[in-house]
């Protein structure tokens, strides 16, 4: 219900009248002619369903995650640390990601997870008619807000560079991160994040994708661990919420997606991932 509220007073920030002439319209409209110019530099591809992305986007976005251990433990995360992407300067995305709510199925207690933040920053891109690339950097900040260890135990950065590359309508994206604690590195370790991502545009709506996801670990009781899932996914849109309006960006995109493990080592063994994205 919070992050409700929360997009509710968000969204009252943009008068959908950007025609009108008054100071909030004119902030309003300047920011949205300045999302759309930069938007305009890149490829439009869709926000893959799991993986990091190069692309800037403006969103707000809210996932809904089911997973499963191997010993048939569930886990839900209603909201799964998703939030507002917002394009506030030219080649710049901050992100303002709201702690999901975890459900167990066993002992352990339910509660919030941790709230985070994602500043990234465009290197270079292209659109699809003058090259079909884009190379991106960002740096994240977690901070240990998580009820009931659903959280980290420590703060972490996580700074990533992402880059993709069109070729007509299929579009082969990556990114390389790590995670790095705050605080006693050796107890909490560090993290490597690798993701791959193969999408093709499908008709006007349709982006069916496949993910490679790969976690190693690096000190802590999973020391030289490795991880990694395949994801199949289809996201749907975006449909226009304001067809009438030309000058309107609000629009709706949902999508689903299926991991499974693909090594020894993983801490759940599938999940579902729903996905729903709302643009303006």
């Amino acid at each position: 219900m919070h992050k409700i509220v929360f997009l509710l007073i968000f969204l009252g920030m943009f008068p959908l009248n950007v025609e009108a002439e008054d100071d909030s319209e004119g902030f309003a409209e300047k920011w949205q002619a300045r999302a759309t110019r930069t938007q305009a530099k890149q490829p439009k591809w869709s926000v893959p369903m799991v993986a990091p992305f190069p692309m800037l986007a403006q969103v707000y976005r809210t996932d809904f995650t089911h997973q499963t251990t191997s010993t048939g433990a569930e886990t839900w995360n209603l909201g799964t640390g998703k939030g507002f992407n917002l394009i506030p300067f030219a080649n710049t995305q901050i992100d303002i990601l709201m702690p999901g709510y975890v459900l167990h199925s066993d002992s352990a207690p339910d509660g919030f997870g941790d709230i985070s933040f994602l500043a990234k920053y465009r290197f270079l891109s292209a659109n699809e008619q003058h090259g079909n690339y884009i190379m991106s950097g960002a740096v994240a900040w977690s901070f240990p807000t998580g009820s009931y260890k659903n959280g980290a135990a420590t703060a972490m950065i996580t700074p990533s560079l992402l880059g993709g590359k069109g070729f007509g309508r299929l579009a082969v994206m990556s990114s390389l991160g790590g995670g790095l604690p705050t605080s006693d590195a050796r107890t909490n370790g560090r993290t490597i994040h690798a993701n791959t991502v193969a999408q093709y545009h499908l008709g006007r709506y349709f982006w069916p994708e496949v993910e490679f996801n790969t976690t190693s670990y690096l000190g802590g009781s999973r020391d030289g661990k490795t991880q990694t899932f395949i994801t199949p996914g289809l996201m749907v849109g975006k449909f226009a919420l304001r067809s009438e309006s030309a000058k309107s960006r609000m629009g709706l995109a949902a999508g689903v997606a299926f991991q499974t493990a693909l090594t020894s080592f993983h801490t759940y063994n599938h999940a579902v991932v729903v996905s729903v994205r709302f643009g303006f």
